[in-house]
């Protein structure tokens, strides 16, 4: 069965959202579309013309999806002024986030913290109105075996670039464009394109959002770290990448 990855970038400003449209069709991954929503488009726009409601679709979204779960429950007694006798690293923290920094020596932006909250919240909002611009529900997936034809899960491109063995810091800013020139090319090595790939050079969102299809695609084939408390991954999200190859 074909399935449809949607690699979503997320950011708070929609013009700065890099989207990438890929299939995976057993040993084959391309990707076919790569966008940024116009001045007077949303990010439903233009996701919703990319998929069909009854296409099995993963979308894979570069942002927290859930918050750490020690930091709710202090919250909910909490009165200004009472001390918190938490380790900060706990309560700003996911476990995923720990576990990400543990396994890879790097360290996800914290949820519960940095202004990365504000992109997380921007990102449920961008599944909610993609939903909703289609009438098709987008539940969080688990597993590669999808329990609905539209699913999601949260990736992190520095992490699938280094697990990949390829460059994942020094790529970002405007002269870097030598350095996604090579990653493009080591990219291609993991999937083909049949679009212009030129703005992948341009524009580092959309980049991103070309690795978000194949952190995708190494869920769907059962290649990524697996959480070892499902429940606690269920409450605060998890990041999906790859094992090491090897």
């Amino acid at each position: 069965m074909t399935i449809c990855i949607i690699g979503i970038d997320c950011a708070t400003d929609s013009r700065k959202v890099g989207l990438a449209r890929g299939f995976i069709d057993g040993d084959r991954l391309f990707i076919d579309r790569l966008a940024k929503p116009g001045s007077a488009q949303s990010v439903a726009d233009v996701v919703g013309a990319w998929v069909a409601p009854d296409q099995a679709t993963l979308f894979a979204l570069d942002a927290p999806l859930g918050w750490p779960a020690l930091l709710a429950e202090q919250l909910i007694t909490h009165q200004a002024g009472d001390v918190m006798n938490v380790d900060a690293n706990i309560l700003f923290r996911r476990y995923t986030d720990r576990f990400i920094k543990r396994m890879l020596g790097k360290q996800p932006l914290d949820v519960g913290a940095d202004r990365i909250a504000r992109t997380a919240l921007a990102a449920l909002k961008y599944l909610d109105g993609i939903g909703k611009t289609a009438g098709r529900d987008i539940r969080l997936a688990w597993s590669a075996e999808l329990k609905s034809v539209w699913s999601a899960i949260e990736v992190y491109p520095a992490a699938t670039l280094m697990q990949s063995g390829m460059r994942s810091v020094s790529y970002k800013k405007k002269e870097h464009s030598a350095e996604r020139h090579q990653m493009l090319l080591a990219l291609s090595d993991y999937l083909m394109f049949s679009t212009d790939t030129s703005v992948l050079i341009e524009d580092d969102d959309v980049l991103d959002a070309a690795v978000c299809v194949l952190a995708g695609s190494h869920f769907l084939r059962g290649q990524c770290l697996l959480p070892d408390d499902l429940a606690l991954a269920k409450k605060e999200g998890w990041i999906w990448v790859r094992a090491e190859q090897g």
